[in-house]
């Protein structure tokens, strides 16, 4: 492998006055730029202390302020989340270390002696020592980390044994594999169960920790709580990877839905929502990520997609137009403007919704014939048989419209589809657009049906983390894999895993490290 070549210096004496002008210029540029990085390094420590700061007064304050009940046990659990997440940000930019404990906070119990122990031995490479003695085994450290595979514990103990040199008196021994959690007591697959179960079976921490103290584990929700916060910081560069990724897509699915905050503090919840973004149906990459906002305002889908240019399917929620203002082509939802039909005609029973239904009920019919051809055959077969089923159904609900009244239901439903008929029929031009955007919709089901289970802290961070987590998740079940499998694999390798290489640990390139 060729040598790396070295930068030198440049002789300053060999330089003249447009050279040293030059030279200067960039090392004032260099310097402003460090004081840039440094200002905004400080700014950034100097918030996340101030919040650190009044979530710890929220959480070991006055027990009057807090919430009891359910709630106030989720509202803990996502506080001691948050204030985990961020001391972990705090140590990786160099800031202030974390406050020591409260005395009041449990200390670490030892682990059941009846569970299962399985020992890995870590000795040195070598047991030669530098002087050219043979090193002796004096002794062994023990270090035991409790392990959960689905059903079962039991407790890893890395035994690592201590080598010395009589000579000169060097002891050798071999470090402990790197760890998300540094120091901590938890394997990657007790990590990865804690993930699963909250984030996909919704089962909150104070349920989880009952769970493992009839299994004879007692691990407080505070050190649970701890888990999840540092797991959430660890995994972002993948959620990060994951939505590079599907920007590279042509054709990107959005939705969004609402989801209840809690702030520490306050006794009334308040409406944020998560949004979802995925590849086209028939596109290669199966993937999705959630993005956490306070609000629904259309700024939020706009800074998610940033400088992306493609086809956007959607529904015709307002906050979407300013995107087809910047270059992004609209692609509508007809199971929307079906779904007007339907609710008309299971209150009222109206013919003409009938008559709307069957004819949309003929386009899915041809889309179902061509849902594994490739993209240009589909578009063929669109244009032959789909296309002129569209024109007449235009060309009906401009009629029936001209004879419905202002005002009425059928006349709303009639133009819902009317107004957005370009949207709607796009597709037909495009044998890589889908019909819908159920496909979106379906992997929102999940956040759902585990709603109640996510009251979120004040600031954003506890929703970013449940949705960098729901999005590891879910697009490790879009891919045929089990997520308990997958995350237990990916928070094993991350500690060691080179940053440029993070697109390997993707659910959609993921393969399962062989022993």
């Amino acid at each position: 492998m060729a040598a790396m070549p070295v930068k030198t210096a440049p002789n300053l004496d060999q330089l003249d006055a447009n050279a040293l002008r030059a030279l200067a210029a960039e090392l004032m540029g260099k310097l402003e730029q460090q004081a840039q990085d440094i200002h905004f390094k400080d700014t950034h420590i100097r918030k996340l202390t101030h919040e650190i700061a009044m979530l710890r007064r929220y959480r070991f304050g006055k027990k009057s302020e807090q919430l009891g009940g359910e709630q106030g046990l989720l509202l803990e659990d996502a506080v001691d989340a948050d204030i985990a997440a961020i001391e972990q940000e705090l140590i990786s930019l160099g800031g202030p270390q974390p406050e020591p404990k409260p005395a009041s906070q449990p200390k670490r119990q030892a682990l059941p002696p009846e569970l299962p122990r399985v020992q890995i031995h870590h000795e040195p490479h070598a047991t030669t020592c530098a002087c050219g003695c043979q090193m002796l085994r004096i002794g062994e450290a023990i270090t035991e980390k409790l392990d959960y595979i689905p059903g079962v514990f039991s407790v890893e103990q890395h035994i690592r044994g201590k080598w010395a040199c009589r000579q000169c008196e060097t002891l050798t021994q071999a470090p402990m594999p790197a760890q998300v959690i540094d120091k901590g007591i938890a394997t990657s697959g007790l990590l990865a169960h804690v993930l699963v179960a909250k984030y996909a079976d919704h089962l909150p921490l104070y349920r989880q920790a009952q769970i493992y103290a009839r299994a004879g584990v007692k691990i407080p929700r505070s050190t649970l709580a701890e888990w999840v916060g540092v797991c959430g910081v660890r995994l972002q560069p993948l959620v990060d990877a994951l939505r590079a990724a599907i920007l590279n897509e042509p054709v990107v699915h959005a939705d969004e839905t609402p989801v209840q905050v809690l702030q520490p503090g306050s006794k009334k919840a308040h409406r944020a929502y998560l949004w979802a973004y995925a590849p086209g149906a028939f596109q290669d990459l199966k993937a999705v990520v959630y993005d956490f906002t306070e609000g629904r305002s259309g700024a939020h889908a706009r800074a998610f997609l940033g400088d992306w240019r493609g086809e956007l399917i959607c529904d015709d929620y307002s906050g979407y137009k300013a995107c087809f203002q910047q270059g992004m082509a609209e692609v509508g939802c007809m199971a929307h403007a079906r779904r007007k039909f339907y609710e008309l005609h299971q209150t009222g029973k109206s013919q003409i919704a009938e008559q709307a239904l069957k004819s949309i009920g003929q386009l899915y019919e041809i889309e179902a014939q061509g849902a594994g051809l490739p993209p240009e055959e589909r578009q063929r077969l669109r244009a032959q048989q789909a296309r002129p089923l569209a024109e007449a159904l235009h060309a009906w609900m401009t009629a029936h419209r001209s004879k419905v009244p202002d005002g009425t239901d059928i006349a709303r439903a009639l133009d819902y589809s009317l107004k957005r008929w370009v949207a709607l029929t796009r597709y037909l031009d495009d044998g890589r657009l889908p019909i819908d955007n159920n496909h979106i919709e379906n992997q929102i089901r999940p956040i759902s049906l585990g709603r109640k289970n996510w009251l979120f802290a004040g600031s954003q961070r506890a929703g970013r983390r449940a949705a960098v987590v729901m999005s590891l998740i879910q697009s490790a079940k879009m891919n045929g894999h089990d997520p308990y499998a997958y995350l237990k694999d990916v928070l094993t390798r991350l500690p060691t895993h080179p940053n440029s290489r993070i697109e390997e640990l993707l659910p959609h390139r993921w393969q399962p490290e062989v022993a």
